[in-house]
């Protein structure tokens, strides 16, 4: 029992012979875990998380050089634009260009109608006006 004990207070005196700086680290307050009541922060975003998402999705749609080319197409021809006829316009495989079109679609810069077999593509203008917005507002 003896030895047990004077094993434990052999660590205990090695513990608390290591550095310092562990001690101050300890007793820091950690800005990130425990803010400081009462202060406002100097700079806030105005713009919220969930309107950041739904902006960048916006945005990363338009980052693609296919995804530009596939809406430059379909802007050119007012109406609707078939799929089929997307496909002839590129040569890219046709589930490339429905993976561009699912992306243009989930952000919102496109939306389809289905005519029997066939999909017809058209531009959502509002949503262009939206994401030239979204750059206004960062110029």
């Amino acid at each position: 029992m003896t030895s047990m004990n004077q094993g434990n207070s052999n660590r205990s005196v090695s513990t608390s012979a290591g550095p310092t700086h562990s001690m101050n680290m300890l007793n820091r307050p950690n800005s990130l875990s425990n803010p400081a009541v009462g202060i406002a922060p100097k700079f806030v975003p105005t713009l919220s998380e969930d309107d950041a998402v739904v902006q960048a999705r916006l945005l990363k749609a338009l980052a693609d050089p296919t995804r530009l080319r596939i809406l430059s197409l379909l802007s050119r021809h007012e109406g609707e634009v078939c799929v089929f006829e997307i496909v002839e316009s590129f040569t890219l495989e046709q589930p490339t260009i429905s993976h561009h079109l699912r992306i243009l679609r989930d952000a919102g810069l496109v939306d389809c109608r289905k005519k029997g077999l066939w999909a017809y593509y058209y531009v959502r203008r509002d949503s262009l006006g939206r994401a030239r917005d979204v750059i206004d507002g960062l110029a």
